[in-house]
């Protein structure tokens, strides 16, 4: 079944590398490209922006949900199709959640673990059974995937964890698996 919108979550900074930022205008490029709906976090730095600004540049529907506090420190986005304001971060996560039919996390910080455990937790309850996907972009996640089997390893995961979570190198390697 093809993927009609895809829940995209990563940093409101750039990070150190320029392929993270090279690779989420790609991202967003092709999911204008695919005609799958960008639904993120709603601001316009880092590579929240890049990802946006990539689908938008290209014809796209990006979706932006951001909570009332952080509408200045993370530069809403004032460009999108649509831009849905939520109390707070639970609410945020839930329609983040409940708006994409698959997620996607590429590089960022403790924001964007948060949000990739909370889905993840939520598939191994079966509270959904959505596609989780991990753009690990120069390697950026494989201390995560390391952690992940060290987990497996020693009898802490109820599943295998790769049935859960598909690691792409790259978007051209994502391409693929969107359909």
């Amino acid at each position: 079944m093809k993927i009609k919108a895809l829940t995209v979550f990563c940093g409101s900074k750039s990070g150190a590398n320029l392929s993270f930022l090279t690779e989420a205008s790609a991202l967003g490029h092709l999911l204008a490209q695919e005609n799958i709906i960008l639904v993120y976090g709603g601001g316009n730095k880092g590579l929240m922006g890049a990802v946006a600004n990539g689908c938008l540049a290209q014809g796209g529907k990006v979706i932006g949900i951001m909570p009332k506090l952080l509408l200045e420190w993370e530069a809403q986005h004032t460009g999108l199709t649509e831009l849905i304001i939520t109390e707070d971060m639970h609410e945020r996560k839930k329609i983040l959640y409940e708006k994409g039919e698959a997620g996607l996390v590429l590089p960022g910080g403790m924001g964007t673990l948060d949000e990739l455990f909370e889905m993840l937790t939520w598939n191994n309850l079966k509270i959904h059974n959505k596609k989780i996907f991990i753009l690990n972009i120069d390697g950026y996640y494989d201390a995560l995937i390391h952690l992940l089997d060290n987990m497996d390893t020693n009898g802490f995961m109820y599943d295998n964890w790769k049935d859960r979570i598909i690691v792409c190198p790259s978007v051209e390697a994502l391409k693929p698996l969107l359909s």
